[in-house]
């Protein structure tokens, strides 16, 4: 169907004096459409969020700059959350006749955005109430859509052209201050340029962020450096998490936010200098990663998060390739791969962060190695956790060693154990120590028991047990917290004689590295390890080794011990300094304990370490040495003895 050309031009006229009527009708009617707008926010804002809105004045200067003074965004009975002296901003009404809102510039002068915290009250608490969604409880979310349109709506926000002049943002943490005043900020011509002053309890510094920023096209390249002097610090983390934290610059920089089918892809990249961390958690010192970089590559779906395997952590010369992922489709399943593809076993050891492994400083090596990581966890089906950790090696050797030298457990040396941050007595690992016992010295009986409850399978293991990891891991995540270790007797001796028994992120990294290099280049003999082990753990207060640990329970040397002495030595070597408890007021083991050494000898009878014949004719566990001091026996009263004695005597009398 051919329509005539006349009709054609005559529908697009009417359509065209439409739309002049509409923008006609716009201009006139658009100081009572932005009061009637701002008296929705007011209501808004005092329904669904308890708060007071209010704008002195708002009015359109032409067609689409909207101009607004005092704007006020005060919780009812807080601290004002917002306080703006002057706004002006234009809207793109092309955008807005289709639904879409998009701020064209943005002119701020004189104001605050302020988070305040008083106990336990805080001024923003109402805007973190989250509405519910009917369609979301009856449909899963959809990741990809969700995060696409949240993303839109907010750089659509993000003006193209900015100015901001005298503009904070403050932090009031039940006391804990912390402040970014805006003195300049500019968006012009999609050229970032700011400064800012920082301003925190001890200290005071003024930062300069500036680059690329299209929020239109999302992309961005932006850097933050330090104007004055040494480097940046973060604010507000050390007060309140006793987290310090600086670097010296960062670059974030994103190249391509982009929604194909159903699935979203964000691409770019961040780089950090000179990072410097302190946390008591972290290390006993300040940790420092020289140079750092992410390329990442985020992909969400209807049904997953994800770090793509294509994304690359650099840490100095180190380089990772991570998969992560969480998926929702039918179980929920938390994914993590690690891939170092092969590298120089001297670069790993270089690049090691200063701070985080100070026993490997000055360490040399030689070869090649890789290491994959594959590790699974579904929520629903627990038992099926996955866990394979795989290291392939290529002459690596090491040629020297930093400042723990593993050789020192094949000679004499003397160890120090250290409890609280204390320092303890000296003990001499030795022949020249009359305590020190070898291993063929020590009751057979004892080293099944302790092998039994720490490490059955020592002599066959490589340093650690991937089944020990497992159910560690399912423990601490059925726990929400680190409840469970799997700590081998090889790992437990490098703890020993080699670290301290902090709890930190960096003693436990360093432990796992020591291990396999201790294990995996055979510096020291199975035998050896168990030997020095027997003769350094502790086995009560200020009591050190099998050899002390004998004669101050039993008065006895080690090669005597019968199988419930060894029984009980085994099973109170996770809590010695608190032995004593297991005893009643009369000297003897109380029920648990009983119970405990029961269970450890019925194990070892099943495994074949035990037969009936060892346990023939023996007695209940006698304290005689210098321990029985410890336990709290009752006395009996003297006074009662004698009414008692005077008792039968009379009964004699009267006989």
């Amino acid at each position: 169907m051919n329509f005539p050309k006349q009709k054609i031009y005559k529908v697009l006229k009417i359509v065209g004096i439409l739309l002049v009527l509409l923008c006609i009708g716009l201009y006139y009617f658009r100081d009572s459409l932005l009061k009637q707008a701002i008296a929705k926010v007011e209501h808004k804002m005092a329904v669904q969020y308890n708060s007071n809105f209010s704008v002195k004045s708002a009015s359109f200067d032409g067609l689409s700059t909207i101009k607004l003074t005092d704007i006020v965004l005060a919780p009812i009975n807080a601290d004002t959350l917002c306080k703006i002296k002057n706004v002006e901003t234009s809207i793109s009404l092309s955008s807005l006749l289709i639904g879409d809102v998009q701020v064209g510039t943005l002119k701020i002068d004189n104001g605050y955005i302020q988070l305040v915290k008083k106990g336990k009250k805080r001024n923003f608490d109402a805007f973190l109430k989250r509405e519910k969604d009917e369609t979301e409880s009856n449909e899963k979310r959809k990741y990809a859509s969700l995060a696409y349109n949240i993303i839109s709506k907010l750089l659509n926000l993000v003006p193209t052209d900015m100015d901001l002049k005298n503009f904070q943002f403050k932090i009031d943490d039940n006391g804990k201050h912390t402040s970014i005043a805006v003195n300049k900020l500019v968006l012009n011509n999609k050229q970032l340029e700011t400064n800012l002053h920082v301003q925190a309890k001890d200290f005071d510094q003024r930062w300069n962020i500036k680059g690329f920023a299209d929020p239109r096209n999302k992309k961005a390249d932006i850097r933050f450096f330090n104007l004055d002097t040494g480097a940046i610090r973060v604010p507000y983390l050390d007060e309140r998490y006793n987290l310090k934290a600086s670097f010296d610059s960062i670059r974030l920089n994103v190249q391509n936010i982009d929604k194909s089918g159903s699935e979203l892809h964000i691409d770019g990249y961040t780089s950090i200098a000179n990072l410097k961390i302190n946390h008591p958690k972290i290390a006993s010192k300040d940790v420092v990663i020289k140079n750092a970089r992410f390329d990442y590559r985020f992909l969400l779906g209807d049904s997953f998060i994800s770090i793509d395997s294509t994304s690359t952590m650099q840490l100095n010369k180190i380089k990772v390739r991570p998969y992560v992922s969480y998926y929702t489709e039918k179980d929920t399943i938390y994914t993590l791969k690690v891939d170092i593809p092969k590298m120089k076993a001297q670069d790993f050891i270089v690049s090691l962060p200063d701070g985080l492994f100070t026993h490997f400083q000055g360490m040399q090596a030689t070869g090649n190695f890789d290491y994959k990581l594959d590790f699974k966890f579904n929520k629903n089906k627990p038992n099926t956790l996955v866990f394979d950790s795989k290291l392939n090696k290529e002459d690596l050797r090491i040629t020297k060693y930093g400042e723990a030298d593993l050789n020192k457990l094949n000679g004499e040396f003397v160890y120090r154990a250290i409890i609280q941050n204390v320092l303890q007595r000296p003990i001499l690992v030795g022949s020249a120590n009359p305590n020190y016992t070898p291993l063929d010295q020590i009751s057979p009986y004892l080293r099944k028991c302790v092998l039994t409850t720490e490490d059955p399978s020592f002599f066959s293991h490589r340093g650690f047990i991937n089944e020990a990891f497992k159910q560690s891991i399912l423990k601490n995540i059925r726990t929400k917290k680190f409840s469970r270790g799997a700590s081998t007797i090889s790992m437990q001796l490098i703890k020993n004689v080699f670290l301290t028994r902090e709890k930190t992120l960096s003693r436990k990294l360093e432990e796992i590295l020591l291990v396999y290099i201790l294990e995996n280049n055979r510096i020291v003999s199975k035998e050896r390890m168990l030997e020095v082990y027997f003769n350094i753990i502790e086995w009560g207060p200020n009591v050190y080794g099998i050899g002390e640990a004998s004669h101050f329970y039993f008065q006895k040397s080690p090669s005597a011990l019968n199988v419930d002495e060894c029984l009980y030595l085994a099973t109170i070597i996770p809590k010695p300094r608190k032995f004593m408890y297991q005893f009643n007021d009369e000297g003897n083991l109380k029920d648990y304990a009983l119970k405990n050494q029961t269970f450890l000898k019925n194990l070892m009878f099943r495994r074949g370490l035990l037969i009936p014949e060892d346990t023939l004719g023996q007695l209940p566990v006698y304290i005689s040495g210098n321990a029985r001091s410890f336990i709290k026996i009752k006395v009996p009263d003297s006074t009662a003895i004698k009414l008692d004695s005077l008792s039968t005597s009379t009964d004699e009398f009267d006989l």
